[in-house]
């Protein structure tokens, strides 16, 4: 089938790579100029394991083209829009001014029958408006339809989740869309994937109360997580059993530093804004507090680095391991680590940063900061070390030899990853977010 992606970040060159992948003719667009540039040579402008090498494949086999022309869609089948969603700067709502413009340069080249399937997640009513929208401004009229295909795919896992999704949901209008869609993905379906047909607000929602739940679930043990400091309980150990139980299950329920990224915070913010708008924001005032507790974590990381360093940061060396929100991504949205690192150099310290993907975005977004190419590098002479992204190279680092090139041997492991014992064996006084201290 002949697709289009409008967008080309994250999920739109992912799915746009992945289309072609199964044999799909795929044009995607985007307006800005370098990115198309940089993926028309096969080169990402974002780090994503795996996708840069499918680009390349796929450009190589004809299937795959990159443009910033809009009118290359006039001969697809199906387009996808795949733009980003972000918060909005003064305000929880949904910023969807991206959607708007695209469906906006996509309307006058829908002279014909069409589908437009949105996968950028949006608050509930969102494809209503696109479908009126599209019938107004398009050539087409009422015969350009509208379907929601929302996506699930995780960064650091992007094609896999794209080629191997847990389900398939899509919100439809009719049987003669919802086959279109299993055109689409025909080789998944032959592979037993799960598919979910529903109404257009059913599929909105779905990725929404998903993320929803994942933030409250991680939040919940990090709620525990205050209790176990407060009364020398481990939550770690906690989390273990309470994992053993099938109801609960041991994924999103590891305590730590908290959820970022460009995703979970912005999302659920936005699903509180969007309930707020339908006259039931009581139902989700829960989303609050979770959003809470997952700030305090942060809180809680730089006064634990505070007391280790003697009460003031002022003239005090910390080293920061990780930069990006989550390990296998160069994504500093929002992300925990950075928000610690910035938050104890405003109180005077001297931080040294290391991330093995993610040091240019965070070079940008906080260029006062230190950056240093080695981990070890990153903890030499430092009186602190916080392990606050879990990079294996991190976790697997050897505490013998970080022991040699600190001042202070003193580290907190954000993420709790690390083995306590072997670092303690190692001198450090070790301490850990809901963790005892010996």
């Amino acid at each position: 089938m002949r697709l289009s992606v409008i967008g080309t970040g994250y999920l739109g060159a992912t799915h746009a790579a992945c289309m072609a992948s199964l044999g799909h003719d795929v044009v995607a667009i985007d307006t800005d100029a370098a990115k198309i540039d940089l993926l028309t040579r096969g080169t990402l402008p974002f780090f994503e394991p795996g996708l840069g090498e499918l680009i390349a494949e796929q450009l190589a086999t004809g299937r795959l083209r990159f443009t910033t022309d809009i009118s290359a869609v006039a001969d697809a089948q199906v387009h996808f829009i795949c733009v980003g969603t972000p918060q909005k700067a003064s305000a929880y709502s949904a910023d969807l001014s991206q959607v708007w413009s695209a469906v906006d340069a996509l309307a006058p080249y829908l002279t014909k029958p069409t589908l437009v399937v949105g996968k950028s997640t949006v608050p509930v009513g969102t494809a209503a408006l696109m479908g009126s929208r599209l019938h107004q401004e398009s050539p087409a009229g009422a015969a350009v339809h509208v379907a929601w295909n929302p996506e699930f795919l995780r960064e650091g896992h992007a094609v896999s989740d794209t080629l191997n999704p847990d389900r398939l949901v899509v919100g439809v209008e009719s049987d003669a869309d919802e086959q279109l869609l299993r055109d689409v993905y025909a080789d998944l379906l032959d592979r037993e994937t799960p598919w979910i047909s529903t109404d257009l607000a059913t599929s909105e929602l779905v990725k929404v109360s998903a993320n929803a739940f994942l933030a409250t679930k991680i939040s919940f043990i990090n709620a525990m997580s205050e209790v176990c400091e407060a009364s020398g309980a481990d939550v770690v150990t906690l989390s273990q059993a309470l994992g053993m139980d099938p109801r609960i299950g041991h994924q999103f329920l590891r305590a730590g530093l908290g959820f970022g990224g460009g995703c979970l915070p912005k999302d659920i913010r936005a699903f509180m804004a969007r309930a707020g708008e339908l006259g039931v924001d009581q139902a989700l005032t829960f989303l609050r507090e979770v959003d809470e507790i997952n700030l305090r974590r942060r809180t809680r990381t730089v006064d634990l680095a505070r007391e280790l360093v003697g009460g003031t940061f002022r003239g005090r060396q910390v080293g920061v391991w990780g930069a990006a929100f989550k390990p296998h991504s160069d994504d500093v949205r929002d992300s925990p680590a950075l928000d610690v690192a910035a938050a104890m150099y405003t109180e005077g310290a001297e931080v040294i940063v290391h991330d093995p993907q993610a040091m240019a975005n965070a070079a940008e977004s906080f260029p006062h900061l230190q950056y240093a190419q080695s981990a070890l590098a990153a903890a030499r002479d430092v009186d602190v070390l916080l392990l606050l992204t879990e990079w294996p190279e991190y976790v697997e680092a050897d505490p013998e030899m970080v022991a040699h090139v600190v001042r202070e041997r003193n580290i907190i492991d954000a993420r709790n990853v690390l083995r306590p014992s072997s670092w303690r064996s190692a001198g450090f006084v070790y301490r850990g977010l809901g963790r005892p201290n010996s």
